[in-house]
């Protein structure tokens, strides 16, 4: 990505981007992976350009934590969006037609998705340390250590907290 392309014409953030892109590109694989592991239809560098446009219009970082962690939530928020418009295309009576495996294998996907993030807004309204805890290990795929750089938090804070959310999301999720 070219500084051309940022919207915010800010040299600092094109060259933090750039230093971190590999970083985001790798964790972007990981999670696109996981999110749609069976039929990837979001390609790894449309989701890092699509956060690089979120993140491009975000204000000033106050370093490399406060990029990752806004990175990783808006990663959530693209994989989300996606999930919801292709979901929309499925209900859709005039989309084209497409092999029915593959439909189920979407659905369940893009639905498992939309689920998780409505159980994580609520999860946010209760406990935002919590809900951004999940943000970066589920949805950017990161580490307890990049996460623990991200929120500002010990290791071994986000391995308990990491634990606790997933046992309420599971909870909340019927699973």
């Amino acid at each position: 990505m070219t500084s051309s392309q940022s919207s915010r014409q800010d040299p600092a953030f094109d060259l933090l981007v750039q230093v971190l892109y590999a970083d985001l590109k790798r964790l972007a694989r990981r999670e696109r992976g996981r999110a749609f592991p069976r039929a990837a239809t979001l390609e790894t560098t449309a989701l890092v350009h699509e956060a690089y446009l979120k993140l491009s219009r975000h204000g000033a970082f106050e370093g490399q934590a406060h990029f990752l962690n806004t990175a990783a939530l808006a990663m959530r928020q693209v994989l989300v969006s996606h999930a919801r418009a292709r979901l929309r295309h499925k209900r859709d009576p005039g989309r084209a037609l497409l092999d029915i495996d593959t439909v189920e294998v979407l659905a369940e996907s893009d639905e498992r998705i939309v689920a998780l993030d409505e159980a994580l807004a609520e999860l946010e309204r209760q406990q935002p340390r919590l809900a951004r805890i999940v943000e970066c290990r589920y949805f950017a795929g990161y580490s307890d250590a990049e996460t623990a750089l991200a929120l500002g938090v010990s290791e071994r804070t986000v391995q308990r907290d990491w634990a606790i959310a997933k046992a309420l999301l599971y909870e909340a999720l019927g699973t």
